[in-house]
Order: structure tokens, then C-alpha cells, then sequence
């Protein structure tokens, strides 16, 4: 899969927003796309057909992870990155199983999450079934 330009940021908190898109840029996409709930999310895919999602867990009305499944009945092969400050086995589990490519904790320092965001992305670069030694 082609690496994205261009991705939607979802989560709640704006300064998170703010904070994603800065860090996208400095990974090399420019165009985003920001919503703060998961309806106006679904709606923005519809409309826009990004190449990225970027998904907060915890968010008022519908959860990330429940976004997630959503997305996966209409755009099962958009890849999607976690962005949260909830790293539970569980959550991380089912949002694995949901086809996530990456989970990043958005807490973290700013070089950890630009490492992860990075390696989910260097994923999309690999041929399918092949791993990462």
C-alpha cells in the first residue's frame, strides 16, 4: 500500500488535533482533515476518502472503538492509527483485532510518538504477509 498524504484526525481534545497534524507534517502529510466526534468522522470519510485515519479511544457519544468498527463496514482497507491516552491490553487488543495498524500513546514524549506514528506508517511500505525482524 502507498504511504498516505493525506489522513483524518479524530479525537475530541483540539490541542491533540493541533498536536497530530504537527506531527504529521514532519512525517509528510500535509492535508488533514480534523473531527472532534466519531459521526462527523464517518461523514468527513465519506466526503473526503482519506488514506489515514488517526483515532482517539475515549471520545463523548461513540468510542474510537467503536468508530473503528464502524469505518471497518464501509472502508475495510483505510489504515487506521490509535491515538490515545488509554493503553489497556484490552483496548489495545480489540483495536488490533478491528485491523488497527498502530497504537500510539498520545502522552508520551514527542520522539516515542513520532517513532511509533513512523513505524505504523513504514508498515503500509511492507508486502503483504511479510514481517518485520
Amino acid at each position: 500500500m502507498p504511504r498516505p498524504t493525506n489522513a483524518l484526525i479524530v479525537d475530541d481534545e483540539s490541542h491533540v488535533r493541533t498536536f497530530v497534524r504537527l506531527l504529521l507534517r514532519e512525517v509528510g502529510i500535509e492535508e488533514c482533515w480534523e473531527a472532534a466526534d466519531g459521526a462527523t468522522a464517518l461523514a468527513l470519510v465519506a466526503q473526503h476518502s482519506p488514506q489515514l485515519v488517526l483515532l482517539d479511544v475515549n471520545m463523548p457519544q461513540m468510542s474510537g472503538i467503536e468508530m473503528l468498527g464502524k469505518l471497518r463496514a464501509v472502508r475495510a482497507d483505510l489504515p487506521v492509527i490509535i491515538v490515545s491516552a488509554q493503553s489497556s491490553i484490552g483496548v489495545v487488543n480489540e483495536a488490533v483485532r478491528l485491523g488497527a495498524i498502530g497504537y500510539v500513546v498520545k502522552h508520551a514524549p514527542k520522539p516515542e510518538v513520532l517513532a511509533a506514528l513512523r513505524e505504523a506508517l513504514d508498515s503500509l511500505d511492507e508486502p503483504a504477509g511479510e514481517e518485520t525482524a
